[in-house]
């Protein structure tokens, strides 16, 4: 069969066929004293070189312990200067490291330890309830460690005078899992996506002529580590090229302004939302700024209105996006740092050593640019596969290595990646397709909108119609009615919302994507 390939314009890179702890920390003796990681809120900073031997005497005491190659650790925590060190720790010891939200439950956290068969669990004080709870649900835990201080159990911080040997553990990057991230479970039940020390050491080297940083440059980590996003765009990357970073536990805007302010960052890595408030609210005013070189937003779908908002408020060229998931290692496409002006609503160009197809939705067709289909990806960076699930793997991934993303998009002459939205989440209303993240972004244009989130609803003669959930600004006289009549006059008849519903917050991931499963979820108690 003969496909309709786009192929990069960046020269090939080699596989990177290294542990990610060398990957990343092998040139750590060169930055020596530089800050590598700095906590946004106690001011604890630790060098390049103090991260190395950090990780090195805590794989002692992992090692020492019982941790060996095979084993998987769970890594619970919300970000800190201490989550990296774990994270290589456990790499040098042969282990996979799979990373749990801070906010799971202990039912969430139960089954990620069965599915994933983690031994080890590795969290905070403040978390470590659940974390004993999850774990008492099996017997396959061996030891809970904490980063801070709890009775009756080891301190990660105690790991660090570790007398014990290094272990020396002979890894194959192309086969050896480094890192077992679940799926956000937003089309789906979460999955262990199995990616291997070539997979992200790789992806870092196919980001680096596109995104790159340098020992001068400072980003700010407000994006969870947990998640594939920050673990790439936020630790690993910045690390392996010598910058610091800034680390955060969680987003609350005031301490993320005050922190750009205060340790003069050059590039944030965030999510739409993050993007919204940049562009809207008026605290932003209250701060000095202008250390920002670049913003970045992936992770979800960005209307190039609102980036335009956000860049034109902060006095930037542009908010450039990058595209990928968690399947991918994460990265397929970025807008290069320097493209001065790159198309409105494009998510980047691919990387290299990267292939892509756009396949039409019915027949499953290969389509050429201009035209929109699912988004198919080849490349080094391509998951091992689902864990424990070879049905669900090969419903993804084809013999050939084709990777299906279930995302649609369209790219143009130019090479310019355009995502549309998910197969999954398109509305079918009368045989036409409506894309909620074009609502979504129509919406949000409306003063007195703050945020808001579309599905598809079951209408009176039978056809799925799209339905807005909707957050006023604080003061605004919103009605339903009102929404309504917005949208209808911008958009095609088949397009037009239908039906409206006043939230408080619409409900998303850490990473900012909206929980749409969970509107569904209400939609259906209120119609049951």
């Amino acid at each position: 069969m003969v496909f309709q390939v786009f192929r990069s314009e960046y020269e090939d890179v080699a596989p990177v066929e290294l542990p990610i702890h060398e990957a990343v920390l092998g040139r750590a003796a060169e930055y020596g004293d530089r800050p590598a990681l700095i906590d946004g809120v106690d001011g604890t900073t630790v060098s390049h070189a103090q991260l190395d031997r950090h990780s090195r005497r805590i794989a002692a005491a992992f090692a020492a312990a019982g941790v060996a190659k095979g084993d998987v650790l769970a890594l619970h925590s919300p970000n800190t200067v201490l989550f990296p060190a774990v994270f290589y720790a456990a790499s040098r010891c042969g282990a996979a490291v799979t990373t749990v939200h801070p906010l799971a439950t202990e039912g969430e956290f139960a089954t990620q330890i069965r599915d994933s068969g983690a031994r080890w669990i590795v969290t905070v004080a403040a978390l470590l309830e659940t974390a004993r709870a999850a774990a008492g649900r099996g017997d396959a835990v061996a030891e809970i460690f904490v980063c801070d201080q709890a009775e009756g159990h080891r301190s990660v911080l105690g790991l660090l005078d570790s007398t014990d040997p290094e272990p020396s553990v002979p890894l194959d990057p192309a086969d050896d899992l480094a890192v077992l991230p679940y799926s956000s479970g937003t089309t789906g039940s979460p999955k262990g996506v199995m990616l291997t020390h070539r997979n992200i050491a790789t992806n870092l080297a196919q980001l680096d002529p596109l995104v790159t940083s340098g020992p001068d440059d400072r980003i700010l980590a407000v994006l969870p580590f947990f998640h594939i996003y920050g673990l790439t765009a936020l630790m690993n990357a910045p690390l392996r090229n010598g910058s610091t970073v800034v680390v955060l536990p969680r987003f609350d805007l005031r301490q993320f302004l005050a922190a750009i302010d205060r340790h003069r960052i050059t590039a944030v890595y965030v999510a739409p939302p993050i993007v919204l408030a940049l562009a809207k609210h008026p605290l932003v005013d209250d701060y000095d700024l202008s250390s920002l070189r670049h913003i970045v937003c992936a992770a979800a779908p960005l209307d190039a209105e609102l980036a335009g908002a956000c860049s034109r408020r902060l006095g930037l060229p542009t908010v450039r996006q990058a595209y990928g998931m968690t399947e991918l290692s994460p990265g397929t496409h970025a807008v290069p740092l320097d493209e001065p002006a790159p198309p409105p609503g494009a998510v980047g160009k691919l990387v290299p050593s990267t292939e892509l197809r756009i396949v039409g939705l019915e027949a499953g067709e290969d389509l050429a640019a201009g035209a929109s289909g699912e988004i198919v990806i080849r490349g080094p960076q391509v998951m091992k596969g689902y864990l424990g699930r070879p049905a669900e793997t090969d419903a993804m991934i084809g013999p050939d290595g084709w990777l299906h993303t279930g995302d649609v998009g369209r790219v143009d002459e130019d090479g310019w990646l355009y995502v549309v939205d998910r197969v999954k989440e398109l509305i079918k209303y009368k045989g036409y397709q409506v894309a909620p993240a074009d609502l979504e972004a129509l919406l949000l244009t409306h003063e007195a909108i703050a945020d808001a989130a579309v599905i598809g609803v079951d209408g009176a003669d039978g056809n799925e119609v799209p339905k807005a959930f909707v957050v006023r600004q604080r003061g605004a006289a919103l009605s339903a009615e009102d929404v309504i009549a917005y949208v209808a006059e911008r958009v095609a008849p088949y397009k037009r919302v239908r039906r409206v519903e006043f939230l408080d917050s619409v409900p998303r991931a850490t990473t900012g994507k909206i929980l749409r499963r969970e509107l569904r979820a209400r939609e259906r108690s209120s119609t049951a």
